[in-house]
């Protein structure tokens, strides 16, 4: 665990920029008040600390990525994690936690998100497909089940719709996959302004990381050990995420023509209070995929793996026994 003195913290410029984000959302007074249902309270962590994940730093032809691996029998299932933004793999913990003990777990952040090294050259769907196919080549893994929220869904939706593969299931959501999507509005900057993408690198990593837990999370509190490990891994970083939102326009109705021809069961999840891409963008998606299913996480925002982190390792503890 990392010393107190050591943790990388949100700064009063990061909390700013992250208020003025809060001012020109639309959806944050919708966010508010299902956060005081909740009883939400951002001064009392969900975990004190967070559970141990066995994090390292690998490198993966020539790319250096930080990947978290736990195989417990060969005989068992094995479930492949993939990063969301601006998350690392550590926010996994909780789910990783309840799946340990009964799956062979892989996880790791792409490149150019999360701890992982970052180049302009990363930030397409493309390469995020690719990549995936060398993980899986370099570790031996076949047979899978593939998690990919977020950006990860990308990865995962290019990877099984243009790579032979021996993938048995999919659990993707809450990212991108059909075209046009229906977005909230803090996606609409990131995608369509440059000058609200130049913005996000301004204000920097501490604000992106502050203002998404802010309108990615409605019951789940981030703990300061979370938060500074994701602000540490986004260091340096914004500039080139922000070209995997620029890219978007011109690589998702390619990702869409493919939908169509991805037969491997998938179960779509979506967050019910999603503010990044609203949750209408499920039931679009599951009409183009056919062997496809959708759950809506009620009472969750788009961080439906760590709003409801128990019901979410459960729906993949039942998905992937179902598929394998």
């Amino acid at each position: 665990m990392i010393h107190e003195s050591k943790l990388t913290k949100i700064n009063l410029y990061d909390k700013l920029n992250a208020a003025f984000v809060n001012l020109i959302t639309p959806e944050m007074p919708e966010l508010n008040e299902i956060r005081k249902k909740n009883k939400y309270d951002a001064k009392r962590p969900t975990f004190d600390k967070p559970l141990p994940m066995p994090l390292e730093m690998v490198q993966i032809d020539g790319v250096t990525i930080r990947m978290a691996s736990s195989v417990v029998d060969q005989n068992k299932p094995t479930i492949v994690f993939l990063s969301a933004f601006p998350h690392t793999i550590l926010a996994y913990a909780p789910v990783w936690h309840q799946l340990k003990e009964d799956f062979n777990l892989f996880a790791y952040d792409m490149p150019g998100f999360g701890a992982s090294a970052s180049k302009k050259e990363y930030m397409t769907f493309e390469f995020q497909g690719k990549f995936l196919d060398t993980f899986l080549q370099f570790f031996d893994i076949e047979a899978s089940h593939l998690v990919g929220p977020d950006v990860g869904m990308a990865a995962v939706l290019t990877y099984v719709g243009n790579y032979d593969h021996s993938i048995k299931s999919l659990m993707i959501g809450d990212g991108p996959g059909i075209y046009p999507s229906i977005d909230a509005s803090v996606m609409k900057k990131m995608v369509f302004s440059s000058f609200w993408r130049f913005s996000f690198v301004v204000a920097g990593h501490g604000a992106l990381v502050e203002s998404a837990k802010n309108i990615c999370n409605v019951k789940y509190v981030p703990n300061r050990y979370e938060m500074s490990d994701y602000k540490r891994a986004y260091k340096g970083k914004v500039r080139n995420a922000m070209q995997w939102f620029k890219r978007y326009p011109q690589t998702v109705p390619k990702l869409d023509a493919s939908l169509a021809r991805i037969t491997t069961a998938t179960k779509i999840f979506w967050g019910e209070n999603d503010a990044i891409l609203y949750k209408e963008n499920a039931n679009l998606l599951h009409d183009k995929m056919p062997n496809s299913t959708v759950e809506i996480f009620e009472n969750c925002g788009h961080f439906v793996y760590q709003d409801d982190y128990l019901k979410f390792a459960k729906m993949v503890q039942q998905w992937v026994t179902k598929h394998d």
